[in-house]
């Protein structure tokens, strides 16, 4: 069985804690690797690497570190389908999920290409007589990123290309569901260049996160997860002096007004829903129909949903896989099943979906509820699978006031063909990201990420200027020199006295 191993120091390196995990294929629910899961002596080594490799990094060249930077998103361009085919194989999404996926990484390498110009400092001259103030940003040191299960070559590339052309060094901890696709991300790093240490891969479970959350030498840490274990990063980690941006989980709505078009909102509901089998922060998991469009609305999802190819990843005809786990796609059935007790309308039951040739497969049909109460299980919690939700609101303020009692704050998004109700919409939602006529927000590289309330803990969103702050730390230089023509007597500089 293939065992992946962590990446130390420049190299592979074998777990010696004598614990594996299992990674399994969900399309088959065959396990095919096993992962090194890391001993404290490990997280030990990794950070004891990344520290060393600070020592150069650290005072490096910005020209040295976006030239890495520059051959390694050429390799990444190369190897996209490589890339997407581990993903496919551990996490189950489609091949061109995945090759999106990774599309949306590559944004973020070639923001960090032009960290030349993220990184420039102010300079303020004469704020008194001949004394100058300037500002730069410095980087911070060794820091960490955990990152999910759901985007495991993304979500890295979130994180360590921005962290290392600021001049950290990075210690990643992926998911133990699907962890090879991280080994390959840091093999190419350093066929790129990147020196040894400067980019660490450490496997493990909770034995490993919580090394990093207590380690003296790490000084930052980057999470993505679930509300619960987003909380539980930042508390820990800023009780030990950390710099923390903790993103949790979601509820996304999307508001649907009477004027919309439905056929283009139904499109995006069933995309936004089901795509990547639900198993994104930023999907749509709760449709708001304002007035009387909810009918027909859901009448239009049904239609679409019901089309919808489910099968392996790497099968062409394919547009939805499976889910990661089995455990995981039992608790997705299980909102399902009891949303009629709760007061739903089950319209599309996906539970007891298989695929034939695939019977073993972490199987699940796409969902759709309607009528759904704020008060059921289905809408209260992030369920992380392809099941949608539909509320009804009579007027647009009673739409925005459901969304807004939500205790998450993710994304959000509005449907509609007047300005004046988008525009109130933006400035009212009580979300990070807002989409008009757009379903899924998710913003460019050279924006940020990020969400409030409950999806957010700390004061940073990620990537973006966000991204180059949280990952450097701000420094005011105020100088005075004294003029050549004060010089003492007998050193002649060539300058007037009479100035």
């Amino acid at each position: 069985m293939k065992t992946v191993n962590h990446w130390i120091g420049g190299k592979t390196v074998e777990g010696t804690s004598g614990n594996y995990g299992p990674v399994t294929d969900p399309a088959t629910g065959a396990v095919t690797t096993q992962v090194a899961l890391a001993s404290l002596e490990e997280v030990d080594a990794a950070v004891a690497a990344a520290k060393d490799a600070y020592a150069t990094w650290g005072t490096s060249s910005l020209a040295a570190r976006t030239a890495v930077l520059f051959r390694y998103r050429a390799l990444l361009d190369a190897r996209r389908d490589d890339i997407a085919a581990l993903i496919t194989a551990e996490h189950g999404k489609v091949h061109s999920d995945a090759l999106g996926e990774v599309a949306r990484g590559l944004e973020i390498v070639e923001l960090a290409c032009g960290i030349t110009t993220q990184l420039k400092g102010e300079l303020s001259t004469q704020v008194s007589s001949r004394v100058d103030v300037s500002s730069i940003r410095q980087s911070l040191g060794v820091v960490a990123g955990i990152t999910p299960f759901n985007f495991p070559a993304m979500v890295p590339m979130w994180m360590f290309p921005l962290a290392i052309a600021c001049g950290n060094t990075f210690v990643l901890k992926p998911s133990e569901k699907d962890p090879s696709a991280a080994n390959l991300l840091a093999e190419l790093a350093a066929e790129a260049g990147l020196p040894d240490g400067v980019l660490n891969v450490l496997h493990g479970d909770k034995v490993a996160v919580d090394g990093l959350l207590n380690h003296p030498d790490v000084a930052a840490v980057s999470f993505v997860g679930s509300t619960p274990i987003a909380r539980y990063i930042h508390t820990t980690a800023s009780a030990n002096g950390k710099r923390v941006q903790a993103l949790g989980g979601a509820k996304n709505h999307m508001l649907v007004l009477p004027d919309a078009d439905l056929d283009a909102a139904a499109d995006a509901a069933v995309s936004a829903a089901y795509g990547s089998a639900g198993e994104r922060c930023m999907a749509i998991s709760a449709v708001v129909a304002v007035g009387a469009i909810g009918d027909e609305l859901v009448a239009r999802i049904k239609e679409r949903a019901e089309k919808i190819k489910i099968g392996p990843g790497n099968a062409p005809a394919s547009e939805m896989g499976p889910l990661i786990t089995a455990a995981h796609r039992d608790k997705v059935a299980s909102y399902v099943t009891g949303a009629a007790a709760q007061g739903a309308d089950v319209v599309l039951d996906g539970t007891g979906y298989t695929v034939d040739g695939f019977e073993d497969g972490h199987w699940i049909g796409l969902s759709l509820l309607d009528h759904v109460s704020t008060d059921s299980d289905a809408y209260k919690d992030e369920i992380f699978g392809p099941v949608l939700c539909v509320l009804r609101a009579e007027t647009y303020e009673e739409g925005v006031a459901l969304m807004n009692a939500s205790p998450f704050g993710n994304g959000t998004a509005i449907f509609t063909r007047d300005g004046g109700a988008a525009r109130r919409f933006q400035l009212e939602i009580e979300a990070g990201m807002v989409g008009v006529n757009v379903p899924i927000p998710v913003p460019v590289g050279y924006h940020s990420f990020g969400g409030w309330k409950d999806s957010l803990f700390g004061d940073h969103h990620i990537y973006g200027n966000d991204g180059v702050h949280f990952y450097t730390r701000g420094k005011v230089v105020t100088t005075r020199w004294p003029d050549p023509a004060d010089a003492p007597a007998g050193v002649d500089l060539g300058f007037p006295r009479n100035h």
